[in-house]
């Protein structure tokens, strides 16, 4: 037995240690699957001044497993959603936790958690990437996926005017595409009649002979 808190009782924990910055709290639990797996979450927003310290904070409950760093352009700002575990690997003991930290595309700065969960880097190295956030104290500063020659301040996770432009888009299933090919044949098979007549009906009637020969 590893848990040694509810979800309610995390929740509770973090209204407590951090009140008002802690808004839109949920807790969620259900049954997954035809067994009914018990599955637990607790969600809450939180501003990116607050971030460290609320991981920091979670980690006196269970040093939490992050799984990774989800973002979304909501139009006027980005929300980043760091989907963590506490009581990893119990026996349908796990809680995830979800902190959203609205980040404001006019100042698109986060601060990094990597000092406290050092596997971190890998994925706030890809949002800097692929949506354009700048994560402040980042100890590798490095692209991860887009090319050292891919265009600056372009991120193809944005919906905005420095998402991907229509010029960069690639038609790529065009290219080297044979000309003048025909269309496959399409075998069209009809239903047989519902009247249930004694005629075989144009589907019965295309119906290939037996190569097994009579019985």
């Amino acid at each position: 037995m590893r848990a040694t808190k509810t979800p309610q009782q995390v929740a509770d924990h973090f209204t407590s240690r951090f009140g008002g910055q802690v808004t839109n709290v949920r807790v969620v639990e259900w049954g997954e699957g035809a067994k009914k797996v018990p599955k637990r979450s607790v969600w809450m927003t939180i501003p990116r001044e607050t971030i460290v310290d609320a991981v920091r904070e979670l980690t006196t409950i269970d040093f939490p497993h992050l799984g990774v760093i989800s973002a979304v352009d909501t139009g006027d700002q980005i929300e980043l959603l760091y989907h963590m575990q506490v009581f990893f690997g119990g026996d349908h003991e796990e809680i995830e936790i979800t902190f959203t930290v609205p980040v404001p595309k006019n100042d698109p700065h986060i601060p990094t958690i990597s000092g406290i969960i050092p596997g971190a880097v890998y994925t706030e190295r890809e949002k800097q990437d692929m949506i354009g956030v700048i994560v402040d104290g980042i100890p590798d500063n490095r692209r991860i996926f887009l090319p050292a020659d891919f265009p600056e301040n372009v991120y193809p996770w944005r919906k905005d005017e420095k998402g991907i432009p229509d010029t960069m888009i690639k038609e790529l299933w065009k290219v080297d595409r044979p000309q003048g090919r025909p269309s496959p044949a399409v075998k069209v098979v009809e239903k047989p009649d519902p009247a249930g007549t004694d005629a075989e009906s144009p589907a019965r009637q295309e119906q290939p002979a037996s190569s097994g020969g009579e019985q």
